[in-house]
């Protein structure tokens, strides 16, 4: 019986479509990823169907399918809190992307307004954003509305959208509209999302780690590859950022021992007078409200503040 033309013999593969693999030959079809390989990737500067854009995280690159943030496609990130460990995650490849690319970088109903010192700080020039504020929804049809336009400009490098209650088709409609442009695409949403069925090829789900706030816990929910067991542990901030917080804390620190001195004289001061008047009542001192010092803490420490 002859074998139907669509069928290929396993022993013989098209030309130029074969390759020797771990057991054997296999077949290379453009687009398809094989289940047991996160792929060989490619950096963001090369072109084809899985170049990346490097997370800045070594350990979190290790992970993620060609060694870095998909181009062209959907990077959802759950999260415990609104605003808090975003920025830290992918503020890195952001700052990467914009010194080597043109283009604007588009935040869509962010929670928080970006505190611009830090991502100064990281390389990220607040004139390379946009910020759009579209009208709150329950499903948040206006926003992703917003970031499938985004997302078709030339214009646009990267989109950050916070859409905690898009429905699937919707993130269906950004995944393809990523795909055309070949841009940069972080959707997040809450940690209650977790079971809900999602296009996005890559999920990841970050929290604070229990160390304590220098690092982040990134779970790797969803990805083209063998499935995360265990977490990935990054930085919450960058050496930009802890170089800025070292050089905050010295300030204070030096004012904070200025103010010290500064009270310690004048608490002599006033016994010294008080011991030349031995008739003078002795008033116990109380400090000022114009002497207080401003609690230690940094302000650098976060990368948004509450809007309005």
């Amino acid at each position: 019986m002859a074998t139907p033309a669509f069928l290929s013999s396993p022993s013989a593969p098209s030309a130029g479509m074969a390759r020797q693999g771990g057991g054997g030959r296999c077949v290379d079809v453009p687009g398809v990823w094989r289940g047991a390989s996160l792929g060989a990737g490619m950096a963001a500067g090369a072109t084809g169907d899985h170049r990346v854009q490097p997370s800045g995280h070594a350990a979190l690159d290790a992970q993620l399918p060609g060694g870095g943030w998909p181009l062209g496609a959907m990077s959802e990130v759950l999260l415990a809190g609104r605003g808090r460990h975003e920025w830290p995650l992918v503020l890195p490849a952001l700052a990467a992307a914009v010194a080597r690319l043109p283009g604007r970088v588009v935040l869509v109903a962010p929670p928080h307004e970006p505190f611009v010192p830090v991502l100064h700080a990281a390389g990220l020039r607040a004139a390379r954003l946009c910020w759009v504020a579209p009208p709150a929804d329950a499903r948040d049809a206006a926003a992703a509305w917003a970031c499938e336009q985004a997302l078709r400009c030339r214009d646009v490098l990267a989109v950050l959208a916070w859409l905690p209650g898009a429905a699937p088709e919707m993130l269906r409609r950004l995944q393809l509209a990523a795909a055309q442009r070949h841009a940069l695409l972080w959707v997040f949403r809450t940690e209650a999302r977790r079971q809900q069925a999602s296009p996005a090829p890559l999920r990841l789900a970050v929290a604070a780690a229990e160390e304590g706030e220098g690092a982040l816990q990134v779970d790797v929910i969803k990805r083209r590859g063998a499935p995360v067991t265990s977490p990935v542990m990054v930085p919450a901030y960058g050496p930009a950022l802890e170089s800025a917080l070292a050089a905050s804390s010295r300030s204070k620190a030096l004012r904070l021992t200025a103010w010290r001195q500064w009270m310690a004289s004048r608490a002599a001061a006033l016994r010294r007078s008080s011991a030349l008047s031995p008739q003078a009542p002795v008033r116990p001192f109380r400090q000022s409200a114009g002497d207080a010092v401003p609690e230690p803490g940094h302000a650098l420490g976060r990368t948004a503040v509450a809007a309005g």
